[in-house]
């Protein structure tokens, strides 16, 4: 029975602060006990490590807050240096932190104090920072083994999640009484599957989180197409993504791509000048102050109206897009939906005299890779790609090896779908003059691809659509507002 307190209030989001009501975090713990005690561990302490504050170039000047996923998840409290622990025996939780002194209040001003967030979290005990070293030393030293339970002679151990940050993986190392080298490989598996089985199916306060900020990520994007024309600069256009999220309480969900440069699937760079007659690919999201995130991309033409090629490309990929969508549900494994998409884009290029042969054995091969070679979508939650310290292997495949191949080995989602689970679709098209030159030169695949007729497409750039989806009981279901991206609605937003 959890130990900790709080009423139980239904609430539909979270609060202004960003925190839900002390009951959905209790629940939460709870559960994540109750999945540990299913999987053999009945004993031992559960650690979060909140993250600190990053420094730029020095102490006093850090780099905007961000709380580690996984703390928000089961605590909720947004501040930094903070730690908490779960008794697997007990579900006793205890929040450590340390309250604000006076020379940072000058500073910062008056902020809530331990007690008071702890509470809100549905937590009564509260210890100093420091104090978390003597609760690790009474737990046992060393980590639980990945795989085990954590029991055995002696104390009971502290099992915790995979670090992504140097300073976590730092302090779980003089915590644990290991190596720095040792501390990736002694994360918990069990605890690894329990947090995933949780967060990956979102409760309804979640939904209506991640509701906001597919709300405003549509106002992002919609803003950029609309207001986007030949001499503007790429940096004016992410400043106007940015602003729209900063103006709604929140933030970037992670750093936009407004790009003239299509191909480049990840291009960070906005010091092109929009020229007429190119494109214009923008993936941007906005992050509620709660930490949930939305995750949209667009592609529009620079000029009022798509060229026959550019429409021909674009249409390819909303026929592959809905292909996908198609097959959202339940019990169907998302690669299913992948190898549609990448189908569809075979078909559709194969129409255009730029692929050849038999779609389902270009697909088997990888031939589609040259240009799609990413995954046609990721899961999305309190991460951008919702749980991906914890490992793709496990988030995304429930262990099960991932593909080598090119291309489908970027695909982050291949297990069976779940109700409750959050995910985007996102297929592309992209002409990425290295990558065809490297394959040309090799012959790959030319069975499939008809090189010859690439070379006027070199300059294409590269095209995208991406929408959040939710998995319900039956099927799925969109999320955000209504978002026209028809060839006709994209051309009429840009007038």
């Amino acid at each position: 029975m959890d130990k900790d307190h709080g009423q139980k209030q239904p609430l539909e989001g979270a609060d202004a602060s960003g925190m839900f009501d002390a009951s959905v975090y209790i629940d939460r713990r709870e559960a994540l006990r109750t999945s540990l005690l299913s999987r053999g561990v009945s004993e031992g302490i559960i650690l979060f490590l909140g993250n600190r504050e990053s420094p730029m170039n020095y102490a006093d000047n850090a780099y905007p807050f961000r709380q580690d996923s996984s703390f928000l998840y089961f605590f909720g409290i947004a501040q930094p240096n903070l730690a908490a622990i779960i008794d697997i025996a007990t579900g006793q939780s205890t929040v450590f932190g340390d309250d604000v002194s006076m020379e940072d209040i000058v500073w910062t001003g008056q902020v809530p104090a331990i007690a008071e967030l702890a509470a809100r979290s549905g937590v009564r005990n509260v210890a100093p920072r420091a104090a978390l070293a003597g609760a690790a030393a009474r737990a046992g030293s060393g980590a639980a083994p990945r795989s085990g339970s954590g029991q055995g002679p002696g104390a009971a151990k502290l099992i915790f999640l995979p670090p992504y940050r140097a300073d976590s993986r730092a302090e779980l190392a003089e915590l644990l009484g290991i190596s720095l080298h040792e501390v990736d490989s002694r994360a918990s598996l069990p605890l690894i599957a329990s947090a995933i089985a949780l967060r990956e199916i979102k409760q309804a306060p979640e939904i209506v989180e991640i509701e906001r900020a597919v709300a405003v990520s549509v106002e992002m994007h919609r803003s950029i197409i609309e207001c986007a024309k030949p001499g503007l600069c790429e940096a004016e256009l992410a400043a106007l993504a940015s602003g729209i999220a900063l103006g709604s309480g929140g933030r970037l969900a992670f750093p936009t791509i407004a790009t003239t440069r299509g191909a480049v699937l990840h291009n960070h760079d906005y010091s092109r000048v929009l020229r007429e007659g190119g494109l214009f690919l923008v993936d941007a999201g906005a992050e509620t102050v709660s930490g949930y995130a939305g995750d949209l991309s667009s592609t529009f033409p620079i000029s009022p109206r798509f060229s026959e090629r550019q429409r021909a490309i674009y249409e390819i990929v909303l026929a592959a897009q809905k292909k996908a969508i198609s097959l959202l549900k339940p019990g169907r494994p998302f690669i299913d939906a992948h190898f549609a998409a990448a189908r569809v884009i075979v078909e559709g290029l194969s129409g255009l005299g730029l692929m050849r042969g038999d779609p389902d054995e270009a697909v088997r091969q990888g031939a589609h890779a040259m240009f799609f070679p990413c995954g046609v979508g990721h899961q999305m939650g309190l991460d951008v790609h919702d749980m991906e310290n914890y490992g793709e292997v496990w988030v995304g495949y429930d262990g099960e090896p991932k593909s080598k191949q090119f291309g489908l080995a970027s695909l982050r989602l291949a297990k069976p779908l779940r109700a409750g689970m959050v995910h985007t679709v996102e297929p592309g098209i992209y002409f990425i003059p290295e990558l065809i030159a490297r394959w040309k030169a090799e012959r790959k695949l030319e069975s499939f691809i008809t090189y010859d007729s690439l070379d006027e497409w070199l300059d294409f750039g590269g095209m995208r659509n991406e929408e959040d989806w939710l998995i319900t009981e039956d099927g799925a279901r969109r999320l955000g507002p209504e978002f026209d991206k028809s060839a006709e609605g994209i051309e009429a937003s840009r007038g």
